[in-house]
């Protein structure tokens, strides 16, 4: 056996002749460009850039998200005098809110509200336009539809933070505004609001789908690196024909930790848990405001936290008192 392999961390860099990528049934727009190859991407993966294929959903799918982030942009640029030095200075801090309490689910005025209204409409049909492409360029390249399905599950807790929860409660002002830390304060808020997310059941399975999903993709790359000497990053072909890359990376976890897995089953664990991460976290912000209005106190009902010792007096809500008067 060859012990001078080549993988991620040696030095040299196969190339070959550039591909244009398989044969596209009718029905299918041609892919442009002219593929080239840049070195410095081959260092991480496939050196190769293009040809690009958008077709009519993509195409659809970026006008909208161009005319979203064009929506966007105005507006906190308008909201800082139209200065860009200070648009740039204070990016970080600026938002589009979503209309105040008093309108509901109307329409408000466009500066009270109306914008990010219309943001969102084509913020949202350009992920759902996304969707119908990965879908259908799954379907022509017959590949599975499992991505468009993960991707998916990220547009279904988009969809309860931005649509299906603020519906429900009657008010586009419980809608998460467009911007970096309003966006944060919003999370901070609103966790704040409903006795605290922590106690939440599934926020915390979000977060073991979230922290498992990490060890399982890390654990499935650190184990193709460790067998590419053998072969190992080619999984299609140890899938179907299991070879000593497979053979031995199984046998380590089995030793490591009874963990018995194939090439093709360590896929199916990362899959479902990444997939299960914003599905559970979708479930518990709907459940929200909806349901329970204060996990805190649903975990001390049912016995998931202690309450707190009665050692001072009761405060009293403000939302109880009128005009300063009990």
């Amino acid at each position: 056996m060859n012990t001078y392999y080549q993988n991620l961390f040696t030095q040299v860099q196969p190339t070959g002749p550039v591909t244009m990528g398989v044969p596209l049934g009718r029905g299918n727009d041609p892919r442009t460009g002219q593929p080239l190859l840049l070195h410095i991407l081959g260092r991480i993966g496939n050196a190769q850039i293009g040809p690009i294929y958008l077709g009519g959903w993509g195409i659809a799918s970026l006008l909208c998200g161009l005319l979203a982030f064009w929506i966007i942009g105005f507006n906190m640029l308008a909201s800082v005098n139209l200065d860009p030095i200070q648009f740039v200075r204070q990016l970080f801090w600026l938002a589009l809110e979503p209309p105040a309490p008093q309108y509901g689910l109307s329409l408000p005025p466009l500066n009270q509200g109306g914008w990010w209204l219309i943001a969102g409409f084509f913020l949202t049909l350009s992920l759902l336009l996304w969707w119908v492409r990965m879908y259908t360029r799954a379907r022509a390249l017959g590949m599975g539809t499992h991505i468009a399905w993960a991707f998916a599950a990220a547009i279904w807790l988009y969809l309860v933070l931005g649509f299906i929860r603020p519906v429900l409660m009657g008010c586009w002002c419980e809608a998460v505004p467009f911007g970096i830390f309003p966006h944060l304060d919003w999370t901070a808020a609103f966790s704040l609001r409903y006795g605290n997310l922590f106690y939440n059941p599934f926020h915390a399975l979000s977060i073991v789908f979230l922290y498992g999903s990490t060890l399982l993709f890390a654990m499935h790359g650190a184990t193709i690196l460790a067998v590419t000497r053998y072969g190992g990053e080619r999984e299609i072909e140890q899938i179907v024909d299991r070879g000593t890359a497979s053979e031995r990376a199984a046998l380590f976890w089995r030793w490591t930790m009874g963990f018995n897995a194939t090439m093709e089953s360590i896929h199916r664990w990362a899959w479902w848990f990444a997939v299960l991460c914003p599905l559970a976290g979708g479930i518990g912000i709907l459940l929200t405001g909806t349901v329970v209005d204060n996990w805190y106190l649903w975990a001390v009902k049912h016995g998931v936290a202690p309450s707190y010792p009665a050692v001072f007096p009761p405060s009293v809500d403000p939302a109880t008192m009128i005009q300063g008067v009990k």
